[in-house]
């Protein structure tokens, strides 16, 4: 129904508060070490580029964490570290 609609995107609002997406690039060799860093709401999302030896990273984290975060990423060897603004986060 409509106020179910509603309610599910009321929701996915208040729940996206606090919180930024970050998307990044990394040479497979060094994805545990980069895994090892990030707090992820569920598990971050891993998907192969076109050069087999780099993946690409997308995950949602606190964003009181970004500060600290990603100058670790970058020494963990974090390319192209790219943060993002969310609005819903449907659960």
């Amino acid at each position: 129904t409509k106020l179910q609609n509603i309610a599910l995107l009321l929701r996915a609002a208040l729940e996206a508060q606090g919180r930024v997406g970050i998307m990044l690039n990394v040479r497979r060799d060094s994805l545990d070490a980069v895994l090892a860093l990030l707090p992820a709401l569920q598990r971050p999302t891993i998907s192969p580029l076109a050069d087999d030896q780099w993946v690409a990273l997308n995950t949602i984290i606190e964003e009181r964490t970004v500060r600290e975060l990603i100058p670790r990423l970058k020494r963990a060897n974090a390319h192209g570290i790219v943060e993002y603004p969310l609005n819903k986060i449907v659960l």
